[in-house]
């Protein structure tokens, strides 16, 4: 079970870390996914990271911006999210993907479990 914390409300420029964490002993064969969706559109996988090796890869659409990146002493992942635009308004999702490979990820791998999604609003 993935438990996101730390979406709200900010203004355009603001910023935004995401939290997604869980409990048990094998945090560290999951590729973490960080996933965000609005009405309408294709769900996005805008971040992931790799297992243990520090592999990281970004969408276009948030790469300089945001910032994943994990701690697997305290089965923790983060997503910091700089210079946050209204068009980065979703629910963001953070996933889990089992591997046994640790130095890579994909941002359309096909996770096994899902966090409950925490809504980002970037207004004026």
């Amino acid at each position: 079970q993935l438990v996101e914390s730390g979406g709200g409300s900010v203004q355009p420029g603001g910023s935004l870390r995401l939290s997604c964490t869980t409990s048990g002993d094998t945090f560290d064969y999951y590729i973490i996914i960080w996933l965000r969706q609005t009405p309408g559109k294709e769900r996005e996988g805008v971040a992931c990271i790799s297992s243990r090796d520090g592999y990281v890869n970004y969408a276009d659409s948030v790469r300089g911006r945001f910032t994943v990146s994990r701690d697997n002493t305290k089965n923790t992942a983060y997503l910091q999210m700089n210079n946050l635009q209204p068009e980065d308004t979703a629910i963001y999702y953070c996933a889990a993907q089992k591997t046994q490979v640790h130095d890579i990820c994909y941002r359309q791998g096909k996770p096994d479990y899902w966090g409950q999604g925490t809504q980002v609003t970037v207004s004026s």
